[in-house]
């Protein structure tokens, strides 16, 4: 039987994308137009998002504690599309990201700096999970039946965004009976992009006090310039195929490779399907890192003349996924499941920013002393934000990235990658050995530590009457 266009099913999807597109234009302009919202970096669709929370609020409150998302309008189920769309955004914008073509290459001493930056960024979501789990191991002796393990979506929410908050809030949810758990994990997410923004302009303006910077002005408002747009030997902007059409069907001709191998690795154990398909992302990015490479090959080779990806589109389409699943895991949120959560979620919001922001100071001002406050600002937004956010808050004192901060921040993935995948791991083990969690944490951040300073603690000593010389491998 089939669908007549003018039921509401067949308009369903295109309502709710629609409605959260129209969110991010409603928090641009309100953006735009008030004052402190202007000068503030808070991102326009955390606003978006927060406007569209702020209206499902207010009718679920009329109606009885409804959804306004799970109206016949959306189709009846908006509220899981929300989280559908949040988590497919997570891996198609990395993928885009990761088709990024390079533009320099790291070497030398750059590269100490770059793994620094990596094991830097672990130890961040390791303080963060250290913190989290102390939070609610204390607070599941205090509430009852409170779930221990919900601390370590800190760092999922802090450290990795909306996309992975809802990941594992999901999993906790789902598998291990954590009500609210989906919630859970988008709140925390949302206070990331809050106290990236308030602790960053707190910042910035001490340090304009301080150092006499000022913003950069029009940056925003810069034209662009054809080679940004078209780089040496790309395909043509409307050639026989749109170029744009090329660079999203290179994103989810991955993505859709990414779903068959998660559904060959879920079907060889079922106890880990939940686990595997929260790694979408990882998946993604490791295809699209393959597929990049054959193509730069068979470029290498002449087979192919022209250069497919454009760094400049996937830039585009990576920033669309982002934006969509920010505003639209700050929608999800249902504001009346967490009744009883407030206080814990309040304490780990304050706890995941000041860690972060102490910690990271500390580490930049002994690490990175040639540009200390630039990589504090990116690797403060990144932590408790998106790279994204990051950036943003770089561009307030070096507009040119004329430091090597960004460089940093682009490619410590791999190592972060790298050393942060254990911890993913732990958090699968976290529901039914909370506190081991804990303990495991706290051993795993004194090693990262350990590595992270190994060039002030490993000395190697002279002869006698010799200095002492620092080990610098």
């Amino acid at each position: 039987m089939g669908i007549n266009f003018w039921d509401s099913e067949a308009w369903s999807l295109i309502n709710l994308t629609a409605v959260l597109l129209i969110g991010l234009l409603a928090g641009n302009l309100l953006k735009k137009s008030v004052g402190f919202l202007r000068r503030s970096l808070i991102p326009t669709s955390v606003l978006g998002g927060l406007i569209l929370l702020a209206v499902s609020v207010v009718y679920e409150n009329l109606n009885g504690g409804a959804s306004i998302f799970d109206t016949r309008f959306f189709g009846g189920n908006g509220s899981a599309v929300l989280e559908v769309l949040t988590y497919h955004a997570l891996a198609l914008g990395f993928i885009a990201i990761t088709f990024k073509p390079s533009k320099r290459k790291i070497t030398g001493a750059r590269s100490a700096e770059v793994f620094n930056t990596g094991v830097t960024t672990v130890s961040g979501y390791l303080i963060q999970g250290i913190l989290g789990l102390g939070i609610t191991l204390i607070a599941s002796l205090i509430i009852k039946e409170f779930f221990a393990a919900s601390g370590i979506l800190l760092p999922f929410g802090y450290g990795q965004g909306t996309g992975q908050a809802l990941n594992w809030g999901n999993k906790y949810e789902v598998d291990n009976g954590f009500a609210g758990g989906k919630s859970f994990g988008l709140t925390v997410a949302a206070l990331g992009f809050l106290s990236a923004s308030v602790g960053g302009v707190i910042h910035l303006n001490i340090l304009r006090r301080k150092k006499n910077i000022k913003s950069p002005d029009g940056d925003e408002n810069r034209a662009l310039l054809a080679e940004e747009v078209q780089a040496e030997n790309e395909i043509p902007m409307n050639g026989s195929m749109d170029k744009l059409t090329v660079q999203v069907a290179l994103v989810l001709g991955v993505y859709l490779v990414c779903g068959v191998v998660m559904k060959l690795l879920g079907g060889l154990s079922e106890g880990l399907k939940s686990t595997i398909y929260g790694f979408n992302f990882l998946f993604g990015v490791l295809l699209a890192t393959l597929v990049k490479a054959v193509l730069g090959f068979l470029m290498k080779k002449k087979v192919v003349k022209k250069q497919y990806i454009s760094g400049f589109m996937m830039s585009r389409i990576s920033g669309f996924f982002f934006d969509l699943m920010i505003v639209a895991g700050i929608a999800a949120i249902r504001i009346n499941v967490l009744k009883n959560y407030w206080p814990v979620i309040i304490l780990l919001g304050i706890a995941g920013a000041l860690s972060t922001y102490f910690y990271v100071r500390f580490v930049c001002r002994r690490l990175f002393p040639d540009y200390t406050e630039e990589q504090f600002l990116v690797m403060y937004g990144m932590l408790t934000g998106t790279a994204s956010t990051g950036m943003i808050l770089l561009r307030e004192i070096d507009p040119e990235f004329s430091t090597p901060a960004a460089e940093n921040l682009v490619y410590q993935n791999f190592p972060a990658i790298v050393f942060g995948f254990p911890m993913m791991l732990l958090a699968a083990y976290a529901p039914d050995h909370a506190l081991n969690t804990f303990l495991i944490l706290c051993g795993f951040f004194i090693v990262m530590n350990v590595i992270l300073f190994r060039r002030s603690i490993f000395v190697r000593k002279k002869p006698a009457g010799g200095k002492e010389e620092k080990n610098t491998r």
